[in-house]
């Protein structure tokens, strides 16, 4: 017995290993990959195209048969050692060594390596032996999985968790590094990983840097708020930001004003549409493909309180995605320019000491870092394109807005002038002025217009 279980015990290491090399290669195959070597006519590439469609099931019955094969090794192992020694617990001892040695060198390493590094042969002379497997043993494999299922606590996988987050990954880090995909396509997959673990509140504007229209203003002004901010959508709020009463589109607000000049008297509440609300904790990739399904773009962040915690809109999640969406408004952010008339253009996150150290001046400033927050302290609100402060005997002027947030993006700083001073002209001395003055000085001063002087024979009369 001895000689038939030897040669079963190798003809099962040499199935195991084989099994996990089949195993690698398959793992390490693409769908795109597959279709090009069925394109070319490679040998077997029109079943490994069939495999990738679905490959679940194909490595379930790969991994069953492997586990068998390995199982049925050990057991011929450990009964060929036992008829060898003397002592069952010598036995035990060296039949765990010679498997560990056989399971992870023979079984584990070695095929795995040559599997992942001649994927493409080992997958194609693979895959019609797999396809015939994968049709007469995938019940068994299934019926296997859904009892590991059903013994695992929480949810489990219905193909088995032979793919995983985890090994996307690690071929995306074996794409970048072969440089097959660029470095910005490999950040935009990892940021579509990462969708599911966010949430509204990562995403979202915060409430401090929203703006917001009373219910109570009219039309014109709200065109006017639009004009100077370059927001399309803006909320319409009560009492407060935490009363959000709904949601004012500019086009909206355009069309009727256009239509009817008189209508923009008209209370913004006439052309307000219902504000959708998200709570702070919902996943981003939940509330992608709920907007998509309700085709709306705007929706107002509530925190655990019912409070407004910001607004976040379809185009922050997208950037979540693809990085930073600039509009044609958007300019890359400038440095620091000089301006012709004296002053200088910054960008709006200058250092505020920077700034200072432009005109030879210390500002003693602790409360905020930059700029646009210096700008925002003095005019004690956001600041839109145009608004002007004074700080330290300097102008601040906000310039531009940018950003998805329509935050000031330049400010033009200028020295403050004082008010010149008005002085008062020169009398202009004309030859009447002259003659009045010299005929003041002989006769005198004209008489006041309560009467009238005349000279008659030397004796004064007046009338």
């Amino acid at each position: 017995m001895t000689t038939p279980a030897v040669i079963i015990a190798v003809l099962g290491t040499l199935l195991a290993a084989a099994l996990t090399a089949a195993e690698a290669a398959i793992n390490r195959m693409s769908r795109v990959r597959a279709e090009e070597l069925a394109a070319e006519g490679r040998v077997g590439a029109s079943s490994l195209s069939t495999i990738m469609a679905d490959p679940a099931p194909h490595l379930a019955t790969l991994a069953f048969l492997r586990i068998i094969a390995e199982t049925a090794v050990a057991v011929l192992i450990t009964v060929l050692v036992m008829g060898m020694t003397e002592t069952t617990e010598a036995a035990v001892l060296i039949s765990i060594a010679v498997l560990a040695v056989i399971t992870f060198v023979v079984v584990g390493v070695s095929p795995r390596t040559l599997g992942r590094q001649h994927f493409d042969t080992t997958a194609r002379l693979a895959a019609p032996t797999t396809r015939v497997l994968r049709i007469d043993l995938g019940p068994i494999a299934r019926g296997l999985v859904a009892l590991g299922n059903a013994v695992t606590p929480g949810r489990g996988y219905r193909e088995g968790p032979f793919q995983s987050e985890s090994e996307l990954r690690d071929l995306l880090d074996q794409a970048s590094e072969r440089q097959m995909i660029e470095d910005d396509e490999r950040e935009m997959l990892d940021s579509v990983f990462e969708l599911g673990d966010t949430v509204a509140r990562e995403v979202m504007v915060p409430r401090i840097d929203m703006v917001t229209l009373d219910a109570d203003e009219p039309l014109r002004k709200a065109m006017s708020l639009f004009l100077r901010t370059g927001i399309s959508r803006m909320p319409v709020v009560g009492e407060d930001s935490d009363d959000v009463r709904g949601l004012l589109y500019f086009k909206d607000v355009v069309e009727r004003v256009t239509a009817d000049p008189e209508g923009a008297a008209l209370p913004v509440t006439v052309l307000m549409r219902p504000m959708t609300f998200v709570p702070e904790s919902k996943p981003v990739d939940d509330l992608l493909r709920e907007m998509q399904r309700q085709q709306q773009h705007f929706a107002i962040v509530v925190d655990e309180y019912g409070g407004t915690a910001g607004l976040v809109t379809i185009e922050d999640i997208l950037e979540e995605i693809v990085g930073e969406i600039a509009d044609e408004h958007d300019r890359d952010e400038p440095g620091i320019e000089p301006m012709p008339g004296g002053g200088y253009r910054v960008p709006a996150s200058l250092n505020v000491h920077d700034m200072g150290d432009l005109f030879d001046i210390d500002l003693e400033e602790t409360e905020v870092d930059t700029v646009g927050g210096l700008l925002t302290k003095a005019l004690g609100r956001i600041p839109f394109a145009g608004d002007v402060a004074s700080v330290a005997g300097l102008n601040l002027t906000a310039e531009r807005m940018s950003g998805r947030r329509h935050r000031v993006a330049t400010v033009l700083v200028t020295p403050h002038l004082p008010d010149p001073v008005v002085e008062e002209a020169a009398p202009i001395v004309t030859p009447a002025a002259v003659v009045a003055a010299l005929s003041d000085a002989v006769i005198g001063p004209a008489a006041s217009s309560g009467g009238t002087m005349t000279i008659s024979d030397g004796v004064d009369e007046e009338s």
